[in-house]
């Protein structure tokens, strides 16, 4: 796995003292990077997958994905004309967000660079559902979702943050 920035480092880092984090995120708690990592595939959270459309405009999309172990990248299905293949096409540069909403509230949220293969496409399909749809069904929709037309998209990190108890 390739290093990343925990972005609350690097945020405390680029604020003039008495500016910090610190006073903004007074009741909430920063999450390390496991944690992040651990939030977000807690249960059956799904991912909101922000991207930049070709003229400027954001675009978010719900998305079912997971980490692969040896790489630590988020891994997700997509069809290769959906708008979230086009945007990453233009710029691979995206976010996945992932929120808790009850209370106390928390939210964990990795920055990277977009990636496709279309190879093992039957694997990653069935890998990325699984917590979704349980043992018993991931097979089934691997195979359904593992197609001709679909992509592999890897998110390679390059910062991630969250944070928890948001309202104290």
């Amino acid at each position: 796995m390739a290093a990343v920035v925990v972005a609350a480092e690097a945020e405390a880092e680029a604020e003039a003292p008495g500016e910090g984090p610190e006073l903004r995120d007074h009741r909430m708690t920063p999450m390390t990077e496991a944690e992040v990592r651990a939030f977000m595939i807690a249960g059956s959270r799904t991912g909101k997958l922000a991207t930049v459309r070709a003229d400027g405009r954001p675009h978010v999309a719900s998305i079912w994905f997971d980490f692969d172990p040896e790489t630590g990248d988020a891994v997700f299905m997509t069809w290769h004309t959906s708008v979230k293949a086009r945007n990453m096409r233009g710029d691979p540069r995206v976010s996945i967000l992932v929120d808790d909403e009850e209370m106390p509230f928390a939210w964990a949220r990795l920055d990277g660079i977009a990636s496709f293969s279309e190879e093992d496409r039957v694997h990653w399909a069935t890998f990325t559902c699984r917590r979704y749809v349980g043992e018993e069904r991931a097979a089934e929709f691997g195979a359904r979702n593992g197609v001709d037309g679909e992509l592999v998209v890897r998110v390679t990190p390059t910062a991630i943050t969250g944070r928890s108890n948001i309202s104290g």
